[in-house]
């Protein structure tokens, strides 16, 4: 069965962006590990708002230097259609999500939005985390976890500290954490 990996960025005070929906305190002096996940991965989970977001920085696809092609995902049940290299999902994402994991491939990144990542987190489809540090305090933003209604236990899997102050932190959610499917 694929895993569902959830890999981003965070502030030290776990804000996944300020006050305003910046990211620009996200480092992008280094690959910090993404070319070895890049190679874990087919295929990308992505909530409508952060979509619409990297549709808005141009292309007709999520796409992030040295990212190869991967099978995009889109979780929205306002938009009726997506660019013809995604796609849609809607309704019971549980269950779709389910499939998707039984499906045949690699893994699976989720890569955005608070909304889909505390829904997936909830249901218990999240397998493991992988969340780059920054070392920054923001003050105000949006909290990664503010809606995971649950405590979650996660084995620490591994981690690396960059020379930049960035820290990589690698969990796997806890067997007794996640849906038994």
């Amino acid at each position: 069965m694929r895993k569902l990996l959830l890999n981003l960025a965070v502030s030290l005070d776990g804000l996944i962006e300020g006050p305003n929906g910046e990211y620009d305190w996200c480092f992008t002096d280094q690959d910090y590990g993404m070319a070895e996940f890049f190679n874990r991965i087919d295929a990308l989970f992505i909530g409508r708002k952060s979509y619409e977001m990297m549709l808005g920085m141009g292309g007709d696809s999520v796409e992030i230097p040295g990212m190869p092609k991967l099978t995009e995902y889109v979780f929205s049940n306002s938009l009726e259609e997506v660019n013809a290299n995604a796609i849609l999902v809607s309704g019971d994402i549980v269950s779709q999500v389910e499939k998707i994991k039984g499906e045949e491939g690699k893994d699976i990144w989720l890569f955005g939005g608070a909304d889909l990542t505390e829904a997936l987190m909830n249901a218990g489809l999240v397998d493991e985390l992988s969340l780059a540090v920054h070392p920054i305090v923001l003050g105000a933003g949006k909290p990664l976890f503010a809606g995971v209604n649950r405590r979650v236990h996660l084995d620490l899997i591994n981690s690396k500290p960059w020379s930049s102050g960035l820290v990589t932190l690698n969990y796997r959610v806890r067997g007794e954490f996640k849906r038994q499917n």
